[in-house]
């Protein structure tokens, strides 16, 4: 593969992940897409997004990974217990469920109960696809995950499946020396990390979450024989507004 490209966290953009990969020329046959996972909530178009990310995954050889929005959607269908019911409404699934079951105006347990019935009846495929996501993905350069690898491990691959989709500053604090790649990852979002919603460069991990779902911007992380660009869309919660600038770096 010539490149390789990488997003996190659409979170339902879907206007801004089509406008992304047309930006980047993205071209199955040439390069490799991995998608860092958050794929639902937040945005307008979770249904649409699962649905492009099933195509790039099952006809383009595109890697996906689950996010913790997933798995929490995820868990809402299959058991949809009380706490996982106010988990998924709390971290922004209501657009999520209207993407899914368009009649869907005013929220409660009723309306809940019936539009987890729909999405059982009409995309168990969505879910079934989505709860079979691996967690990360390791090449010659790269350990890709959604939100990071937990320091108090000597191997990585054994930590608890929740650090691999929820980590945050106990991951990003650290300095890793006995991991030799680096470690690209999302969930957190850069603004967070540095004040910019650009993608965050630190000696041993990368940080490309750029809040697309929040008003800010989804970007791509472009590898290429040892150098980084970088591409991105402003957010269409801002207007369509598109950034056609690229970013190099070493």
């Amino acid at each position: 593969m010539n490149r390789t490209l990488m997003i996190s966290d659409i979170h339902g953009c879907i206007d801004a992940f089509d406008q992304l990969l047309i930006q980047v020329d993205y071209n199955s046959t040439y390069d490799q897409l991995i998608l860092l996972g958050d794929y639902v909530d937040r945005g307008g178009n979770s249904r649409k997004v699962v649905d492009k990310v099933m195509e790039l995954v099952q006809e383009h050889h595109a890697i996906a990974l689950r996010g913790n929005h997933d798995q929490r959607f995820v868990d809402l269908i299959h058991e949809g217990t009380p706490s996982i019911q106010s988990k998924f409404m709390e971290h922004g699934g209501h657009p999520t469920l209207e993407s899914y079951c368009p009649m869907i105006n005013e929220m409660s347990d009723e309306v809940l109960e019936e539009a987890i019935k729909i999405i059982t009846a009409n995309y168990s495929h969505h879910i079934e696809f989505l709860s079979r996501l691996p967690l990360y993905h390791e090449d010659e350069y790269h350990i890709y995950v959604h939100a990071g690898l937990n320091p108090d491990y000597n191997d990585w691959r054994q930590q608890p499946e929740h650090d691999f989709m929820y980590i945050k500053n106990k991951f990003i604090k650290h300095t890793f020396t006995n991991v030799s790649k680096k470690i690209v990852f999302g969930h957190t979002k850069t603004i967070d990390i540095h004040g910019s919603a650009e993608v965050w460069f630190a000696e041993d991990k990368i940080g490309i979450d750029g809040g697309c779902a929040f008003g800010k911007q989804l970007n791509a992380l472009i590898y290429q024989n040892g150098t980084y660009l970088v591409e991105n869309v402003q957010s269409v919660l801002n207007g369509p507004r598109l950034n056609d600038h690229w970013s190099v770096f070493q």
